[in-house]
């Protein structure tokens, strides 16, 4: 019986490394980088998802019909909503993304997108995964900002790789064991490393740090750091360091020295839980934004989960919107309208930080979700006039 199971699980083990060995082909193809000044028209493609997201994605859309006012009226821009991403429909498909689904997002330029629910066990895939592997977004990219503390943090997360890429793939001997996979590229880390340094050199930011736990997973995280550093010598004007993820984790609490920090570079997984931790300097999850970005497709969305609890308990009416505001100041940036990102953004901070006439609690003790929505959206037009 033991045996049969491994030499199913080599087989197994065998058709995975092919899989992965056919994507860095593709990669090495390379794709055409889109260039969305020069279009005629783009496409924002907006995606409620499950639980809360519906709620929060329909204030960003708010905001976006209204300081895209002239450019939708013109035809500049088209908004489209797009379905089928329910879990309800998922599961009913049994696919992470259904084809027809996934053929309408391909449509679109960029996406706004709600958060989505990812069934435990099984071996159904999160539709955030799906997508970044469809779509080769293989940049996750988080901001945190909080002036007062001295923070002012980007994270480059390489979106495409590590353990998540082939996280409901694994294998496992009942009443035995159970073995999951991470996968490293050269091609793939190179790329999120460029993506960081030159981001860096752009905005002027003279450190980044490399995060990885090499000193364990050596083969894995042993090439990221490597490669990492061989591309950041094409970068010498900025300090590069290499930190451990449970060190750096330590590092963000640590007041004497965390504003030495600027750009962060790291795997997949070490990425999605560090940036978690990093929002609640900003005031939480739910205050976070993050942008996925490939050379072809770009989507943006809130960083924490579709919070089931809430709707189970009566609250999303009181689901806090700043995750998917801050996502769409990423989206309005990324397609060219950085005077609008800019009024938003500083719509969020008057609303957030500096006035705060209403608060979000998540419970019936703060405002609701499109009462909040309604201040962002009175503030940005009195800082029109």
């Amino acid at each position: 019986m033991i045996e049969n199971q491994i030499k199913a699980a080599v087989e197994h083990y065998e058709t995975l490394l092919r899989k992965q060995l056919a994507r860095v082909e593709d990669m090495e193809k390379g794709t055409q980088a889109a260039d969305l000044s020069k279009k005629e028209k783009i496409v924002i493609g907006v995606i409620g998802g499950d639980g809360i997201g519906p709620i929060i994605v329909e204030q960003a859309k708010r905001v976006l019909d209204i300081l895209l006012k002239d450019e939708i009226a013109t035809g500049r821009v088209e908004i489209r909503e797009i379905g089928g991403l329910t879990i309800e429909n998922r599961l009913a498909l049994g696919q992470s993304v259904p084809e027809e689904t996934l053929a309408e997002i391909k449509k679109c330029d960029v996406l706004l997108k709600g958060p989505t629910t990812t069934p435990k066990g099984g071996t159904m895939e999160s539709a955030n995964v799906t997508l970044r592997r469809e779509l080769d977004l293989y940049a996750n990219v988080r901001p945190v900002s909080v002036p007062e503390k001295g923070i002012d943090w980007t994270f480059y997360r390489e979106n495409t790789e590590g353990e998540y890429v082939l996280g409901s793939s694994g294998i496992e001997i009942p009443g035995k064991l159970a073995m999951d996979f991470k996968v490293t590229t050269d091609l793939g880390t190179r790329r999120i490393a460029r993506a960081a340094f030159e981001f860096a050199r752009r905005e002027g930011k003279n450190n980044v740090a490399i995060v990885t736990k090499a000193n364990i997973m050596k083969k894995t995280d042993g090439n990221f750091s490597r490669i990492c550093h061989e591309v950041a010598a094409d970068y010498p004007e900025i300090e590069t360091e290499d930190w451990y993820i449970d060190i750096m984790a330590a590092n963000l609490v640590n007041e004497s020295i965390r504003s030495k920090f600027k750009v962060f570079v790291l795997p997949n997984l070490y990425g999605d839980i560090i940036t978690d931790e990093a929002a609640e300097f900003q005031g939480g999850v739910g205050t976070a934004g993050s942008g996925n970005i490939g050379k072809r497709y770009a989507m943006f969305e809130a960083i924490h989960g579709s919070a089931p609890r809430m709707v189970e308990e009566g609250r999303d009416k009181y689901a806090d919107p700043c995750s998917m505001l801050r996502a769409t100041v990423m989206l309005l940036s990324h397609v060219g309208k950085q005077d609008k990102a800019d009024l938003l953004s500083e719509a969020l901070d008057i609303c957030m930080f500096k006035e705060k006439k209403l608060v979000i609690t998540g419970r019936d003790t703060g405002c609701t979700c499109n009462e909040f929505g309604d201040y962002v959206m009175e503030t940005v037009k009195k800082l029109t006039k």
